[in-house]
């Protein structure tokens, strides 16, 4: 029997587009604990072996500011079917991988599917759920924004181990084929497009292009030196363009993105602070498994069981911190959330070879539970006061800048690991720690002054 309008159709729909981006993020972070294996059987350097998760951030980011376009022609449940079905195809793509541009391949193919799917969630979450239970829905996506990254290195290591880096992908492919089923068969299908919106294909290049130099002079840090032009014009072009790109939203009649939304300054802030946050965390779902693998001699598995605490805290956290939003408020939350990942992300900058593997997983606990306490409550509570089109241009903007910022972190922690000449060692994984830090504790500082 098919799932009508009302409650439970949200709830199942929802349900759908949770765990579809949660394998969208599995994927993303997955390949970390798998990069060293992967780089070796493929004959690639880890620099160029880092474009699998850098391209993958860069693409979801890319695809995201199409969001409330998408949201506009398509019906919910085909624009959740079309988005399951790409990601598939790339699954399918990477796991029949022989070559580094066919797995790079695949891995795009997954992320426009993801860059689909995470505004969805956000604005499902923002949308249809009513006052007092928005955080707690936004708790409950954090399933894919927060434990599906944590979790992804944790599976990944121990399938990479076990049955080898392709049996990630054909998981992949059977978990999303389950999804598709369910939502085609289960969940019935309404006439919920509003088939008015229009498509600014100038503005979409001018914000790929912007976003997307940013991302590619960050990367070229970690190969070239730093007065290479191969850093600097990339970064140069992307800052023009993200200008040239703020400026027509503010002077076409239909905007790509409506950057009004930075009128209100909760949104400003909780936009600034989660940007900070992404910076700090995602990169370390890879320097992590670097610091273990690499610089230790640890297994892909010990690199994955080091973050499994942080993953079983973000499973507990990401829910407990939508609800408490809710009861008691964002502030008291998003505090104890900051100074938790501030105190997680300075302490692992003081690591070494010699750090005991049970401290290196207890730290990484303490910035999981900052990390999944902040996700939620920090997305609902600068998406609260955006309403109708804004609210799904504030989620696919914010989620765009949130990618960027990502691939930046991660840049620039790989940069200080093998771009740096007068870093080696431990100094080096010292040092792309401390950039973690620096933007934990610049995430704390924006919720201490303005998050209420």
């Amino acid at each position: 029997m098919l799932i009508k309008e009302g409650k439970s159709w949200t709830y199942a729909i929802f349900a759908v587009v949770v765990l579809s981006s949660a394998l969208g993020n599995l994927s993303q972070t997955g390949l970390n604990a798998m990069l060293v294996t992967v780089c070796g059987e493929l004959g690639i350097a880890t620099g160029v072996g880092q474009w699998l998760t850098t391209a993958y951030m860069f693409t979801l980011g890319a695809v995201v500011p199409l969001a409330s376009y998408f949201m506009g022609r398509f019906r919910l449940k085909d624009l959740t079917v079309i988005a399951i079905v790409i990601f598939i195809a790339g699954a399918a793509i990477a796991a029949t991988a022989t070559t580094f541009p066919v797995l790079l391949t695949g891995r795009i193919v997954q992320a426009i599917a993801a860059g689909i799917l995470l505004p969805l969630l956000q604005t499902i979450a923002m949308t249809r759920f009513p006052d007092g239970r928005k955080a707690t829905a936004m708790g409950i996506s954090g399933i894919a924004m927060g434990f599906s990254p944590n979790i992804g290195p944790t599976i990944g290591g121990a399938m990479v181990d076990a049955w080898g880096w392709r049996s990630f992908f054909v998981l992949l492919v059977v978990l999303s084929a389950l999804i598709l089923a369910f939502c085609l068969f289960v969940i019935k299908r309404h006439n919920d497009a509003s088939l008015s919106v229009s498509l600014d294909l100038f503005s979409f290049v001018l914000c790929t292009i912007g976003f997307g130099g940013i991302l590619t002079g960050c990367s070229e840090a970690s190969s070239h030196p730093l007065t290479s032009p191969y850093i600097w014009v990339p970064l140069i072009v992307g800052l023009l363009c993200l200008m040239a790109f703020t400026y027509r939203q503010h002077h076409t009649e239909e905007p790509l993105i409506d950057l009004s939304i930075f009128d209100n300054a909760d949104y400003r802030v909780g936009f600034w602070a989660q940007c900070f946050l992404c910076a700090s965390f995602m990169g370390i779902t890879l320097l992590v498994p670097l610091f273990i693998e690499d610089f230790r001699g640890g297994t892909a598995l010990e690199a994955g069981m080091v973050l499994l605490p942080g993953t079983v805290a973000a499973l507990i956290f990401n829910p407990l911190a939508g609800i408490l939003t809710d009861k008691i408020g964002v502030r008291p939350v998003a505090i104890g959330g900051g100074i938790c990942l501030a105190v997680g992300a300075v302490s692992m900058a003081f690591m070494d070879a010699s750090t005991p593997l049970w401290l290196v997983m207890a730290l990484q606990g303490v910035r999981a539970i900052g990390v999944s306490s902040l996700i939620g409550p920090l997305t609902s509570w600068s998406l609260m006061g955006l309403t109708g089109k804004k609210t799904s241009d504030g989620s696919a903007f914010g989620l765009a800048a949130r990618q960027t910022a990502s691939s930046v972190g991660t840049a620039l922690m790989v940069m200080c690991v093998e771009g740096v000449p007068f870093l080696v060692g431990g100094a080096a994984y010292r040092a792309a720690f401390g950039v973690s830090a620096v933007f934990a504790v610049m995430t704390l500082v924006c919720i201490l002054a303005r998050v209420r």
